[in-house]
């Protein structure tokens, strides 16, 4: 009753007035119970001591706390948006930031968020709900902690007839020392996934080892082709993390390089997309593959028996895209052709013909296969022009979507690579020796992404509760060398043949499924 500097009360869900004690409600407060929810003011000392400057305590001000647009998990007639504080961070001490408080779990833990206060539906940081402004330096990043106001936004929005509470900043102050610190498994690691708009995630490290492992099994190259020199370290992880943040994904899949054969399509690429889009699924996230408008009918036969074999738990939207005049592919991706209203926000190209320097489309024997290609890298390239919509390209030769990013390599490397190596970029790359095998890799990384405690936590901005009772429908939906084997006489059966010898046995890339991609996928796995 009284060992808070003030206190507001509040009457049916309005505050109507602030005291310095409780005492005149002594006997109201006979039948009430108070709870004492933590404080990120707990952590303070230990970000000081771990070299890490407060902005707020160096300017001698309240912190600043936000209404979000993240809704709570609500409970009976308590219900309401997440509120957070925010404290400017040097970029170069977000990963000490998150160590130091991670372990506090009284004290809300590790952040919620690091990035555009955008992202969580933040207008305008001068303008805290609660708290003081504070003053960002340069090279500072807004960092977001959940905050016990949340609580305050509760009673009001159940609006009970009477409450009280702490006014924001007077807190309670215990005896209880704040050395009941949770040993992490592993340093939390911090990696930026968007520049615009700016956020970064983060991953424990055994989680982004485990996903580093999968880069270098899928990087070995039996093809001989020279795809080591391709290879960008990490982007794998960078991929899987920003998709992890996705609530909206589009794969693009088909290359086209038998021109003399009906389908020309190859069996590179279909395994590999739908592989990604049953573990999207199993995620609870929206997921289309777009294609080329003369392969739909082939591409709507797969999907079917896809979901007939077990592969996907229900079938997929399939679109197609045309060039009808210069905002088409703005329309396609954003409602009305707003950026600000994107239908997607991540693409993934996988085995995709991309369009080279001279705007044609090139198989690896350097055939010009432009006439088989619709211009789904208009797409990709007007991604770039959206904020918010990340893309990632998987290949494995260098005339693929989104390999755009590692052409001057092609070139140098790669056989006709100066011909055939694709002009359009993807913000992430994935080189695999088959590009079905970056397919299984991105799945199994978005697994052991949803199964880490730490960036699981992260992702839901730690609103609710861990969804790991589904770990098993996850698992479940990763690929399997038995459910690979039924997809690929499903190709063979629908004439879509290898891709190096055009023959209609059980390979991809000239490369036998036994001993080979069998193995791979169990590596893998």
């Amino acid at each position: 009753r009284t060992d808070c500097l003030q206190y507001r009360i509040y009457e049916n869900g309005a505050c109507t007035g602030s005291l310095e004690s409780l005492k005149k409600y002594s006997e109201q407060l006979k039948d009430m119970v108070t709870f004492y929810l933590g404080c990120s003011f707990s952590f303070e000392k230990a970000v000081q001591s771990a070299g890490i400057p407060i902005r707020n305590i160096e300017q001698k001000c309240n912190v600043s706390m936000y209404k979000t647009a993240v809704p709570c998990y609500s409970v009976s007639t308590f219900c309401c948006n997440l509120v957070v504080t925010m404290r400017p961070i040097p970029e170069s001490k977000l990963e000490a930031v998150v160590l130091a408080t991670a372990g506090l779990k009284e004290a809300h833990g590790a952040p919620i968020h690091m990035g555009d206060p955008g992202l969580l539906g933040i207008q305008d940081l001068s303008k805290p709900d609660y708290g003081d402004p504070v003053q960002l330096h340069p090279g500072d990043i807004p960092v977001f902690w959940a905050c016990g106001v949340t609580g305050v936004e509760a009673v009001i929005n159940c609006r009970t007839s009477l409450a009280f509470t702490h006014s924001p900043g007077c807190m309670f102050i215990t005896d209880i020392k704040n050395d009941n610190v949770r040993s992490l498994r592993g340093v939390p690691q911090v990696h930026c996934i968007s520049q615009d708009p700016l956020h970064f995630s983060i991953v424990s490290a055994e989680a982004a080892q485990k996903i580093k492992t999968l880069e270098t099994l899928i990087g070995i190259d039996p093809g001989d082709r020279g795809i080591i020199h391709l290879r960008c370290q990490d982007e794998l992880l960078k991929a899987c993390l920003a998709i992890s943040h996705a609530r909206s994904v589009l794969i693009t899949t088909g290359f086209p390089t038998h021109f003399t054969y009906e389908p020309p399509e190859e069996n590179d690429g279909p395994p590999g997309a739908l592989a990604i889009a049953a573990i999207l699924q199993a995620l609870e996230k929206e997921v289309a593959i777009v294609t080329d408008q003369r392969a739909m009918d082939l591409n709507k036969k797969i999907i079917e028996e896809a979901v007939q074999l077990g592969i996907l738990k229900k079938s997929i939207p399939l679109l197609s895209y045309q060039r009808e005049s210069a905002d088409s592919a703005l329309m396609f991706l954003c409602e009305n052709g707003n950026p600000g209203r994107p239908r997607f926000d991540h693409l993934i190209a996988i085995e995709r013909a991309g369009m080279a320097a001279d705007g044609n489309y090139y198989n690896a024997r350097k055939v010009n296969i432009k006439h088989l290609v619709d211009p789904i890298d208009d797409l990709f390239l007007a991604a770039q022009t959206i904020p918010g919509v990340k893309t990632t390209g998987v290949g494995d030769g260098g005339n693929e979507l989104g390999m755009g990013k590692v052409k001057d390599a092609v070139k140098k490397h790669i056989k006709n690579g100066d011909v055939i190596a694709c002009d359009v970029e993807a913000d992430f790359t994935v080189v695999a020796g088959v590009s079905n095998w970056g397919g299984y890799a991105i799945a199994c990384a978005l697994y052991i992404l949803r199964t880490c405690e730490v960036h699981e936590r992260y992702v839901r901005k730690a609103v609710g509760f861990p969804q790991l009772s589904k770990k098993m429908l996850w698992l479940s939906a990763l690929p399997s060398v038995s459910k690979e084997e039924k997809l690929l006489k499903t190709l063979v059966k629908h004439g879509v043949r290898s891709g190096k010898t055009a023959s209609l046995e059980m390979e991809v890339d000239g490369l036998p499924f036994y001993n080979t991609h069998s193995l791979m996928i169990e590596k893998l796995l």
